[in-house]
């Protein structure tokens, strides 16, 4: 069988910012016809890569080829002009405005435009490939997957060939992922080169053609899926051999440590963010929550840690030590965490939770532990040994344990967080997206550290947004959906689409604790 055309290639493309390589000689190509899966850890170079091809950044050496002819991408506009169009992580549509209103913005038009002949043609693209989308609905209606939809569309209408999407299941269930795939293929089908920035091993091995591996900045290799494992490619990404298995153990005489009785949260507009939630977290347990973003998962971690403010309804806190309840509702967040309940929250602003970007390593591991001139570590553990245990034990990249926090990358601040938090010999720890961003190696570290934490009888409440993670990590799932419990299920019986269809019911089914 005839090789398929190539619609773009890469020839030793590098791209430096400052001291950091983004991208070292790096060569790959894509075909008309086929999805290309780019793959590699966090900081790996795969979106700058793109972002070359999309016109967002110029690169510092080599050339790009589209359909066998060199040419130079400046902006987006070269792009388009070019019949390449990138959908990014984070979408850019303004909330105000309708789908077919979102399509046409920014495109030059003689006159005013005509918003029938563009809703026309919206109707014809999502027709041939299977879109349901409704063109005069405003985005502020929307499901982050109808969002993702304009966004494809979008790039569509532009005419693009080659189509590039940065992480696109992140934020959908397996049912709108499902959905995506198909709309993709057909999309292969009709000669599109379509190229998919992801970090996720079994949508790789799905929907891909072929592999394209990126390492520290470096093109390590393409390889056929057909002929590719998760092990092979997880080997591919970090350079060595890497155990994908969590190791789930049986809950051993799992006790009440925190229970959840009837709260309600408003947030500072007067709307409610919880709604009757009500649950038990258990010592010896790992308690997952799922929710399409913006569920209520922050909103409830903060109250359950005194950072956010309970209307009604109580947090009762079995106290292993006094035998007594302690309602944390009506505790400040200091007293909470002296109790031995720590959140380990990890939003995008990492430092923005609890690491002072200023100050190293070791002093971020004494910084919630003076209170009135005396150290908890003073008397556990000297904080410049445990500093060098987490560096250590995480593999966290950093010249020494004195470098200002705000020096390390994302994901290895991520790593000095968690591992404080989990050094601190918590009773209960909440652990929020502890392995955004993190390389498989590093994810499945902290997995196994949480693991070791319900194993010591610690109760563990992880939110995930990897529903694979979440069912072969967790002893049971909680599903949030709008501020509200929509399920309780064991997470060894359960499957993804059975909580993905939880995540967007509205209506509470039958709670199974």
């Amino acid at each position: 069988m005839a090789e398929k055309p190539v619609a773009i290639e890469l020839k030793n493309i590098s791209k430096t910012f400052g001291s950091v390589v983004a991208n070292h000689r790096v060569s790959l190509m894509v075909h008309e016809g086929e999805i290309l899966s780019v793959l590699g850890e966090n900081g790996s170079g795969k979106t700058t890569l793109m972002n070359m091809i999309a016109g967002i950044y110029y690169p510092d050496e080599g050339q790009i080829f589209v359909r066998e002819k060199e040419v130079s991408i400046r902006s987006p506009k070269d792009a388009f002009d070019l019949k390449i169009g990138m959908i990014h992580q984070h979408f850019k549509l303004v909330d105000v405005l309708s789908a077919a209103e979102n399509i046409v913005l920014g495109l030059k038009e003689k006159g005013r435009y005509d918003l029938e002949k563009v809703t026309e043609e919206v109707r014809r693209i999502s027709a041939k490939y299977n879109f349901d989308i409704d063109p005069k609905k405003k985005v502020y209606e929307m499901s982050v997957s109808e969002k993702q939809t304009i966004e494809i569309i979008k790039v569509l209408y532009r005419g693009a060939e080659i189509l590039i999407l940065d992480e696109p299941t992140a934020v959908l269930t397996p049912q709108e992922t499902r959905k995506l795939f198909a709309i993709l293929r057909k999309m292969r089908d009709d000669g599109k080169a379509i190229v998919i920035i992801t970090h996720k091993l079994n949508e790789v091995l799905e929907l891909s053609d072929r592999v394209a591996v990126l390492r520290k900045g470096e093109y390590v290799g393409t390889i056929d899926t057909a002929e590719a494992t998760e092990s092979i490619l997880a080997e591919m990404m970090v350079g060595k051999k890497v155990t994908l298995n969590i190791g789930r153990s049986e809950p051993n005489s799992p006790q009440d440590r925190l229970t959840v009785c009837d709260i309600h949260c408003m947030n500072r507009e007067g709307i409610e963010v919880l709604s009757d939630i009500s649950f038990t977290a258990r010592a010896g347990e790992i308690l997952g929550i799922a929710g399409i973003a913006g569920s209520g998962q922050r909103e409830l971690l903060e109250a359950i840690a005194g950072l956010q403010y309970v209307d009604h309804g109580q947090i009762l806190y079995h106290d292993p030590k006094t035998g007594k309840d302690e309602d944390l509702c009506r505790k400040k967040p200091m007293q909470i965490r002296e109790l031995g309940v720590r959140l380990s929250f990890v939003p995008e602003d990492r430092l923005g939770m609890g690491l002072v970007g200023n100050m190293d390593i070791i002093d971020n591991m004494m910084l919630r532990s003076y209170r009135k001139g005396h150290s908890f570590f003073l008397k556990r553990k000297d904080p410049r040994t445990l500093a060098q245990q987490i560096i250590e034990q995480l593999q966290v990249v950093t010249p020494s344990a004195t470098t200002p926090v705000r020096r390390l990358s994302g994901g290895n601040v991520q790593k000095v967080l968690v591992g404080r938090e989990i050094a601190s010999s918590p009773t209960v720890i909440m652990a929020a997206y502890p392995a955004r961003g993190l390389d498989v190696n590093s994810s499945y570290t902290i997995y196994n550290l949480l693991n070791q934490q319900k194993e010591r009888g610690v109760a563990v409440i992880f939110v995930g947004e990897d529903l694979d993670v979440l069912v072969e990590l967790c002893d049971r799932i909680m599903v949030l959906n709008g501020g509200r419990i929509t399920g309780i299920l064991d997470a060894r019986k359960t499957t993804k689409e059975e909580i993905g269809l939880l995540m967007t019911k509205t209506e509470e089914r039958a709670v199974n604790e």
